[in-house]
């Protein structure tokens, strides 16, 4: 067990359940402590802890089961999280939130810490949509996933982390969207939310200091923890180690304080392993393990909902960076069509200052003038549903030389077109909010003054590598799920096609992009193939 000091600090009265639970005796090593060359033994492990890895580790762990959970990133709770951008992205996030597309054309934001993406992202929960599990049903031949199948399996999750509608009003920044869609006609919405006793403070990106947000760090890994079981982190899975049609261990490299290799290895071995390492990284494990691969579709199709955005300025203070991040949504244009062109979700985007500087783009004079107007400045965001069309085939993952994972994701003509017409509706919610100019993210594009400038100014756009921001916090697919394996490495049940006792519990196995913030799916469909795992291992089948 590793000690951390101060042993129990408090900030402000809040507790750390974290540090809390070390005191009292909780299995957690940091991987540098760990014997080079020690082989370690549990019933089940599990590779990641965020929706996915954190999900199944409770459910596995209270069925009795020694569950042992790997997490690359580093341990940050309570007391270290200061709402502070730099130290957040640094520590928190994948390459310091510097993931990017092969082409450096999207950027990724994904957790790497304890909790994964769960302890930085802004809380939105959605079921997923209706319409996707029949596409995934009728495309993928997904079993036992309708939306009345599934409905208690989301429902034993939202009550689990206490989901539900936003009842405090939204932030102006949300309110825009609220406001402008009411004036336009067009449907919206009060998102879900994850989260009891929250603060309203808008930090949720840098993780939440009161605990108020409900994820994995404070709700379903403590509970394994407390269930006999144990967790190694700044642990980076390497690759599994595989004896015929079974995986047999998984060697690990101990990372430094700097999240570098510190020359320390290991092996965790058991009966079962559950990945749980999302769409990028899990690919680029199985990639580096040679593992079974007959059909060539590891790290294919991995989706990342390319997210379109655009400002408005406003006469009147917005402050975007305080409040619930994300408190409405429309999605008016999302489902006109299931195949064809692109539907789109929308939402609001928080700009605290260092996410601000990135996304305004440009430089000098007009970057210092867009950053002097942050506090009357709207952002929306449209979220593109990848994954449904031919011409939408998401990324392929490969690995790099050192093993790192390269996100190959073309963004072609019909991401584009589905960008145009996104930076079109939002500048007409914008300006039916009251906006008095409004600038989508691209950098041709001026501060339009008119909804009618505004829409020929975005249909005369030129589409060209990264002359526009493309963002993403969503990371799905790579490892898709269904019975069809000319398409699909895992079946119905989370289990790998061509090994018996791997499983993968997490987004990598949705077979498109969701078209909404997918962490409440994430949730239910671990919580589903989880407990059938635990019910199979009960029975002497797994």
């Amino acid at each position: 067990m590793t000690e951390r000091t101060p042993p129990i600090p408090m900030i402000a009265g809040i507790p750390d359940p974290v540090l809390e639970g070390i005191a009292a005796g909780w299995d957690v090593t940091e991987a540098t402590d760990i014997a080079h060359g020690s082989i370690l033994e549990a019933d089940v492990v599990i590779i990641g802890t965020g929706a996915g890895g954190g999900t199944s580790a409770e459910i596995l762990a209270e069925s009795g089961l020694r569950v042992l959970m790997l997490e690359e990133g580093p341990l940050k709770s309570t007391n270290d999280f200061d709402m502070q951008e730099a130290s957040a992205y640094h520590d928190l996030y994948q390459e310091n939130a510097g993931r990017m597309s092969k082409d450096g054309a999207i950027s990724i934001l994904q957790g790497r810490c304890v909790g994964g993406t769960t302890v930085i992202n802004w809380t939105s929960s959605f079921r997923t949509p209706e319409q996707t599990l029949e596409y995934w049903r009728d495309n993928f031949g997904v079993k036992s996933a309708s939306k009345t199948e599934m409905a208690p399996w989301f429902e034993t999750m939202e009550k689990r982390l206490n989901i539900s509608d936003w009842v405090i009003p939204p932030n102006e920044n949300n309110a825009v969207l609220s406001r402008g869609s009411e004036k336009l006609g067009y449907h919206w919405k009060v998102i879900p939310r994850n989260v009891a006793g929250c603060w309203n403070t808008g930090y949720c990106g840098t993780g939440c200091p009161t605990n108020a947000k409900q994820s994995m760090l404070v709700t379903t890994i403590p509970a394994a923890l407390n269930q006999n079981s144990g967790l190694i982190y700044s642990a980076r899975a390497e690759r599994l180690l595989f004896d015929g049609r079974k995986v047999i261990g998984v060697e690990v490299t101990a990372l430094d304080g700097d999240y570098q290799p510190s020359g320390t290895r290991f092996t965790v071995t058991a009966p079962r392993f559950v990945m749980s390492c999302g769409g990028i990284n899990g690919p680029a494990l199985l990639k580096r393990s040679n593992a079974p691969d007959p059909e060539n579709r590891v790290g294919k199709r991995t989706f990342l909902h390319p997210v379109a955005f655009s400002f408005a300025e406003f006469e009147n203070y917005v402050d975007p960076y305080y409040g619930a991040p994300q408190s409405i949504y429309s999605d008016h244009f999302q489902w006109l069509n299931v195949s064809g062109p692109a539907g789109y979700k929308l939402e609001a985007t928080p700009l605290h200052p260092g996410l601000a500087g990135v996304l305004f783009m440009g430089h000098g004079k007009s970057h210092f003038e867009n950053m002097s107007r942050l506090a009357n400045t709207n952002l929306l965001l449209a979220l593109i549903r990848d994954g449904f069309d031919e011409r939408s085939q998401g990324a392929d993952i490969d690995i790099a030389s050192d093993g790192s994972p390269i996100v190959d994701y073309p963004v072609n003509e019909y991401i584009w077109e589905g960008f145009q017409r996104a930076m079109i509706t939002m500048a007409e919610v914008q300006f039916a909010a009251g906006a008095q100019k409004v600038r989508p993210a691209h950098m041709d594009a001026p501060w339009y003054e008119s909804i009618d400038e505004a829409r020929a100014g975005i249909m005369d756009l030129e589409f060209r590598s990264n002359a526009f921001v493309v963002g993403s916090a969503h990371v799905m697919g790579g490892l898709a799920m269904g019975e069809d394996k000319s398409q699909c490495v895992v079946d119905s049940n989370g289990k790998y096609h061509y090994l018996d006792n791997l499983y993968v519990f997490d987004g990598s196995i949705f077979p498109t992009s969701i078209g909404a913030n997918p962490q409440l799916s994430v949730y239910g469909f671990s919580c589903k193939l989880a407990s059938q795992l635990a019910t199979k291992i009960s029975q002497g089948k797994a």
